[in-house]
């Protein structure tokens, strides 16, 4: 019997049908699928503002802990943008409901609260600079000592690693800063 050498490309094209052939015949369990991704923008869920407020105001933030995602909507309802965030490490130090940006920061300083002090006591005051955890701008919730800030640290973004606020790198913090006026309505979920 002579044998008949297949030409690459045609060996090549039969792999695929040759290897699903093969296995067919065998009995197999079926195989696991991964689990959803939960990380960063792969676990972004879209969100509507008329889901969480009443009218936009002068612009509207819902900052979604789950899917670690900002979603700005501008006053007119024209501008709808999307940011990935880092939030609070655990479900202790989330807080969620209403509030509204009451003050804005380029440049801000940080004091830990004595809560983060407690768990860590070499924590200090930092003035501005590229070691200070709220980045390059900050902006100031009516809730005490909850902010959107930016940060230095960009391995943060998409995980659960704040003590309780929302951060952005530096660049997405500089550009929601722009467009949200003091008066913004949040709402975190």
């Amino acid at each position: 019997m002579t044998q008949r050498k297949l030409p690459r490309r045609a060996f090549l094209a039969a792999l695929p049908a040759l290897a699903l052939s093969t296995r067919t015949g065998l009995a197999q369990e079926p195989t696991p699928q991964p689990a959803p991704a939960r990380r960063n923008i792969s676990s972004f869920s879209k969100q509507d503002w008329r889901d969480h407020f009443d009218e936009l105001g002068v612009a509207t933030i819902v900052a979604d802990t789950t899917s670690r995602a900002l979603h700005f909507w501008g006053g007119d309802g024209a501008d709808y943008r999307v940011y990935p965030t880092s939030v609070p490490m655990s479900e202790d130090l989330t807080k969620r409901g209403y509030t509204k940006i009451v003050r804005k920061r380029v440049g801000p300083d940080w004091t830990p609260t004595s809560s983060m002090v407690e768990r860590n006591p070499d924590l200090k005051y930092m003035p501005p600079g590229p070691e200070n955890p709220l980045g390059t701008h900050a902006m100031y919730l009516d809730w005490p000592a909850y902010l959107i800030h930016g940060t230095h640290d960009t391995r943060k973004i998409g995980r659960r690693s704040s003590d309780g606020c929302i951060g952005l790198y530096n660049p997405s913090i500089e550009e929601l800063f722009a467009i949200s006026p003091v008066g913004t309505q949040v709402r975190i979920i």
